[in-house]
C-alpha cells in the first residue's frame, strides 16, 4: 500500500499563506496593487490550470518596472517560513503512515515556488525524498505507477474533483481520504458536485485513527508482516 499526500490545505495550510502575502501585499503596495496582483493570478491559474505565484509576480512587474520593492516581493514568497503553517500533526501523520507503507507527496504546482515549499516546510524529509510535483496530477496516474507501483493506494486531498478523478480510473484500487480543510474543502457547492470520498475527516491529525488494513478494497496484510516491512 502507498500513501500518496497532497501539500497545500492539505498537510500545509495554504489559507492562511495567501492571507499572509495578500496582508503583506497591501502594506507594501497598497490595496489597489494587492487587488492587481490577485486579478492576475486567478487569470493565470485559469491559463495554467495550477497556482503560479511567481509567474503572477512576474506578470505584475511588467505594470510596475520601475518600483524596486517588488525585489524584495519575491523574497517574501521565496523565503516564507512555511514550516510554521503545516498543520497540527501533519509530520505525525506522516511518520505513522509510513509504518504502514511508502509516502509520497503528490502536488500540483510549477517547477520552482512548490518544490521550494515543500522543503522549507519540511515535507520533503519527511517522506525522503519522494516528491511528485505535476500540472494535473489527476492525469498523471500512469507514470505514478511505474514510479511507485502497488496493488493499493490512498489518495489525501481536501479537493473532492480530484479524489473523484483518481477514483474513476484506479477503482477499488483506490482508497480517497477527503481531509475538510481549506476553503475548497468547505465550499457547499464543490462538495455536492462530486461523489463523497470513502473517508472523511475534519483534521489532517485524524488520520492517525484510521486502521486501513480493516477497508474494503485494501490488500490484507497481517500486523506482524506490517511491522516487518
Amino acid at each position: 500500500m502507498i500513501f500518496l499526500l497532497d501539500v497545500d490545505n492539505t498537510l500545509l495550510d495554504n489559507d492562511r499563506i495567501i492571507a499572509d502575502l495578500s496582508e503583506h501585499l497591501a502594506q507594501s503596495f497598497g490595496a489597489e496593487s494587492r487587488d492587481r496582483y490577485w486579478k492576475i493570478f486567478e487569470a493565470l491559474r485559469v491559463e495554467l490550470g495550477y497556482a503560479d505565484y511567481l509567474g503572477a509576480l512576474q506578470r505584475y512587474r511588467v505594470g510596475a518596472m520601475n518600483d524596486p520593492r517588488l525585489l524584495m516581493m519575491s523574497s517574501f514568497l521565496v523565503d516564507y517560513p512555511f514550516a510554521e503553517r503545516l498543520y497540527p500533526g501533519a509530520l505525525d501523520v506522516i511518520a505513522h503512515l509510513r509504518r504502514r507503507g511508502p509516502t509520497v507527496i503528490l502536488t500540483d504546482g510549477d517547477v520552482v515556488f512548490q518544490p521550494r515549499k515543500v522543503q522549507r516546510s519540511g515535507l520533503w524529509d519527511a517522506v525522503e525524498g519522494r516528491v511528485l510535483i505535476y500540472l494535473h496530477k489527476e492525469q498523471m496516474l500512469d507514470e505514478i505507477e511505474q514510479r511507485y507501483p502497488a496493488r493499493h493506494y490512498v489518495m489525501v486531498d481536501d479537493k473532492l474533483r480530484i479524489l473523484a478523478a483518481m477514483k474513476k480510473i484506479w477503482g477499488e484500487r483506490l482508497t480517497t481520504v477527503f481531509p475538510r480543510q481549506g476553503h475548497y474543502a468547505l465550499d457547499p457547492g464543490k462538495i455536492a458536485a462530486y461523489p463523497a470520498a470513502d473517508i472523511t475527516i475534519e483534521r489532517i491529525g485524524e488520520l492517525t485513527n484510521v486502521d486501513f488494513l480493516t477497508l474494503p478494497g485494501t490488500p490484507k496484510v497481517s500486523r506482524t508482516q506490517q511491522e516487518a516491512s
